[in-house]
């Protein structure tokens, strides 16, 4: 096979996975027309259709999806062989993409992100920063970062902290001045900041518990975003109380910035997980991540 033929065929087996021509893009780390022009080669070469395009979609035609069903083996073979061959290397190399959650990007890999890049310099670390839920696979990820119960059952997954607690906090003038709750019954007398969840577009629900009782509070307040931070800053600003991941704010409850109420409810609950497809050979570049992060 010619280098020009296998790189049509890789760019077409990225976009069938991705279903898109951003995503395969961004993956080969070409131009979206760059990626469109080698598809559109590789049509004209094969006589055939193997994509229908809109504005906003990419879907597979009878033949390429057989074309992707032949090709995806053969290329994880191939992917095989060179991650062999670099196992018996002094070091590992290759690109490891990732996709994370904003927290889980500050509490799991900032501090161990320089010290990783140091020790092995031939690595790229390629992570895209994502709070909603993706398809790791179809969008082309090695791997991703979760809490447990957000990672499919088909995936194999690998503890990288232990377990975290949400926390409610107020700052001292807005709690002076509105009181402090004494149980989640008493929320509705608050103005509540809400994490507004990036795939569903609904608000995080505030879930307590305390010996066999269980409280869920869904209430609307002044201000709900996507964005923890912004939350943290108006709740440093007395808007309200807002429920957040007790690692993130550390600093500002040492300070006495942000109090914590209604502490005897927030449970604990499992932290995040690294998680990959199951019977998938792990490349060391990956395995050198793991190995950093567990």
């Amino acid at each position: 096979m010619r280098g020009m033929q296998y790189a049509e065929l890789e760019t077409f087996l990225a976009v069938a996975q991705g279903r898109s021509f951003r995503r395969a893009a961004d993956k080969l780390a070409l131009s979206p027309s760059a990626v469109s022009h080698t598809l559109r080669a590789l049509e004209d070469r094969l006589g055939t259709k193997l994509l229908h395009r809109t504005t906003r979609s990419v879907s597979l035609t009878d033949a390429g999806l057989r074309l992707q069903q032949r090709l995806q083996p053969a290329f994880a073979e191939i992917t095989g062989a060179m991650d062999e061959i670099n196992e018996g290397a002094e070091k590992p190399t290759g690109t490891v993409r990732l996709t994370v959650p904003r927290v889980a990007a500050q509490m799991v890999l900032a501090p161990v992100v320089g010290r990783f890049l140091s020790t092995y310099p031939d690595i790229q670390l390629n992570i895209t920063v994502d709070d909603g839920l993706v398809d790791s696979v179809a969008d082309g990820f090695d791997a991703g970062i979760r809490l447990a119960d957000q990672v499919r059952r088909d995936m194999e997954t690998v503890p990288i902290c232990g377990p975290m607690r949400g926390v409610v906090v107020g700052s001292p003038a807005y709690l002076k001045a509105a009181g402090v709750p004494v149980s989640p019954d008493d929320l509705h007398r608050f103005c509540l900041l809400n994490y507004r969840l990036p795939t569903s577009g609904r608000l995080l629900p505030w879930e307590f518990s305390a010996g066999d009782r269980a409280v869920t509070i869904s209430q609307e307040g002044p201000l709900a975003s996507n964005d923890p931070d912004l939350l943290i800053a108006a709740a440093l600003d007395g808007a309200g109380l807002a429920y957040v991941t007790e690692a993130t704010i550390l600093t500002h409850l040492a300070a006495g910035q942000l109090v914590r109420v209604l502490e005897d409810w927030c449970p604990s609950f499992e932290g995040w997980h690294l998680y990959y497809p199951k019977n998938r050979r792990i490349a060391p570049a990956l395995k050198a991540l793991i190995g950093c992060l567990s």
